[in-house]
Parts: structure tokens; sequence; C-alpha cells
């Protein structure tokens, strides 16, 4: 499986900077109620209801006269479901871009808290120290559900 082509992208695949992108064109008096409209579209059970939640948020959207939000949905949310090709437990993890940027905010804490670096490889050094850090102490996916889905799915494939 070509992972490239559903793991979720930074710029515009993360359910919550796409959210934003539809909030910049709401009025603030329809937030909340477009905000639970979007939520109802990554809340359903596979991509084919999500699909189908998502031409209804369109209408909906349009019948309440916010065309742009309409068309920013109607572009974007289909962008927003590639963590359906993964175990349903990796869902939560897959949706947002939020672990990596908490990781490139850690490094910029740490790397300005030196100020200047002698050369890059001491900044390098730094960083990969602290990226060394982060993988022997947090697992973020179970690796294994992955491993099981890609055997099921060759074996659907052999037989």
């Amino acid at each position: 499986m070509p992972w490239e082509n559903v793991f979720p992208k930074p710029n515009g695949r993360c359910t919550v900077h796409f959210y934003r992108n539809v909030f910049t064109v709401v009025p603030k008096s329809r937030l909340k109620e477009v905000a639970a409209m979007l939520k109802a579209i990554h809340a359903q059970e596979d991509r084919a209801a999500a699909h189908e939640k998502i031409e209804a948020v369109v209408k909906k959207l349009k019948s309440m006269r916010l065309k742009n939000a309409a068309k920013i949905v109607e572009e974007g949310a289909f962008e927003t479901l590639g963590y359906f090709s993964f175990p349903r437990e990796h869902w939560r993890s897959l949706r947002t871009n939020n672990p990596l940027e908490r990781i490139m905010k850690e490094i910029r804490r740490r790397t300005r808290v030196v100020g200047s670096f002698p050369d890059g490889e001491s900044a390098l050094m730094l960083v990969s120290a602290r990226l060394r850090h982060i993988v022997g102490t947090r697992r973020y996916l179970n690796m294994e559900r992955l491993i099981e889905m890609d055997t099921l799915e060759q074996e659907e494939n052999v037989g």
C-alpha cells in the first residue's frame, strides 16, 4: 500500500487546520453550528459514510447562505479522510498534525535556549538527541496493527 497517498499530510489535510480554514469565512454567530457539522463528518464509521456526510454538510451550508464555507468543505474535506485507510485504533492520532507540531515546538524551544550554535553539526546533535529521547520514551502508534492490516490485505489479494 502506498502510505504516502493515504497518510494525512501537513498543509490542509489536518482536520484542525481544515476546520480553521472553514471558520475564516463563517460569521462568529454561526461558528458552533458549523463546527458541529464539521465534526460530524469525521465522526462517521467509514469513508463512504463520511463522503455522504460531506455532501449533506455542503448542502446545509448552502441553505444557510454560507456559500464560501460550502465551497471550502466541498473542495477540501475529502483530503482530510486519509486516516480511514488505517486501523480504527490509529484514527484519533492521525487526524491532526498536532504530534508533529508538538515535536517541532519542543525543538524550537530547545534551540532558542542555546542561542547561536558554533556550527550546524552541534545544532544537529542537539535536535537528534531530543528526537532519540522522544522515540525512546513515547509510543505514538502501535505498529502491530499496521502489520496485521497489511498481512490481511496481502492475503485478500492472493486469495
